[in-house]
């Protein structure tokens, strides 16, 4: 009688396969924005200990603190915390399980805690735009297809407390009309890596020249816009393009177009938008759950901080 054996362990084939797999999905757990800044700290930190004649991998605390010691006249501590996240995530991707770039380590935990007494934890970041900011860069802007475009923005920015990176991603599918105004399906954010999504919600304006909702459909009308990206650049000659805007075009069109209304662009970038539409909700009495909902913020520590860094 012949006996048939049944092998349960995966052929050398499909195992390289499911090793390519597995790689994949290890890169895929971190937003490419985040690992860019891991690999541009890391170099930094070769850089830092070939320049001081010490070893890179695997390092000691004392060399890590000797380096955020030094680098800390340059950087946020929130800056100098993420290098030693970057440190820990290079060592663990060498095989060296103990970095020496934590917090339990005694002299790296110590030196963070002192850059963090002399030079603070508050994070200064670009000044909100409020409703009347939006009103008068709305009211200057030009005459054409990116002034269309650029009141769009700035409008739908403002109403949907939106991070740059949301707005850039704005599909047509992501769009439905009805008779009380927008729903905006948010498909991944920052906070929202896995792509669990949220709706956003933008009503009729009082005025119609303020209106997110009007703004939007003349943005598509006019450049003729049916699927696709929502938001793209335009040529010097109306041409639309096919590809959508990069999130980091969007604080570069937010200062032109404040400049056009004779506004100061130093302090404005692409998050002042979404700040505004916070700090504004909360100046009109606007509960923090609400705020929540609408802009995706996580938690209501969030929500206060981001208030109380632009009223204080």
């Amino acid at each position: 009688m012949q006996t048939h054996t049944c092998s349960l362990a995966p052929k050398p084939s499909c195992l390289e396969e499911l090793i390519q797999k597995a790689k994949s999905f290890v890169a895929a757990a971190k937003a490419p924005a985040t690992l860019k800044a891991y690999r541009n700290d890391w170099r930094d930190f070769e850089s830092w200990c070939s320049e001081h004649q010490l070893t890179v991998l695997p390092s000691t605390p004392e060399t890590v603190a000797l380096y955020i010691a030094d680098r800390a006249s340059t950087l946020a501590s929130g800056t100098i915390t993420r290098r030693l996240t970057s440190i820990t995530k290079a060592h663990q991707a060498a095989g060296f399980a103990n970095s020496p770039a934590t917090t339990r380590h005694f002299v790296v935990g110590e030196t963070l805690k002192g850059i963090r007494r002399t030079k603070g934890t508050a994070q200064h970041g670009k000044d909100p735009l409020l409703s009347a900011d939006i009103r008068r860069i709305v009211a200057a802007q030009r005459e054409d297809l990116i002034g269309l475009r650029d009141a769009a923005i700035v409008l739908v920015g403002f109403a949907g407390g939106f991070r740059r990176s949301e707005l850039a991603f704005i599909d047509v599918c992501d769009l439905k009309f009805s008779a009380d105004g927008v729903v905006v399906s948010v498909r991944k954010s920052k906070t929202d890596q896995e792509g669990a999504g949220r709706e956003v919600g933008l009503p009729f304006g009082a005025s119609q020249d303020t209106c997110p909702v009007r703004s939007l459909r003349q943005w598509l009308t006019a450049s003729g816009i049916s699927d696709g990206p929502v938001f793209r650049s335009v040529g010097r000659y109306g041409h639309v393009a096919q590809r959508g805007l990069h999130k980091d075009s969007i604080g570069k069109l937010l200062k032109r177009a404040t400049a056009r209304a004779g506004m100061n662009v130093d302090p404005l970038g692409g998050h002042s938008l979404r700040d505004g539409c916070v700090t504004q909700a909360a100046m009109n009495g606007v509960r923090e759950f609400v705020i929540m909902k609408q802009t995706g913020h996580k938690t209501v520590e969030a929500v206060t901080h981001a208030v109380q860094r632009h009223l204080i």
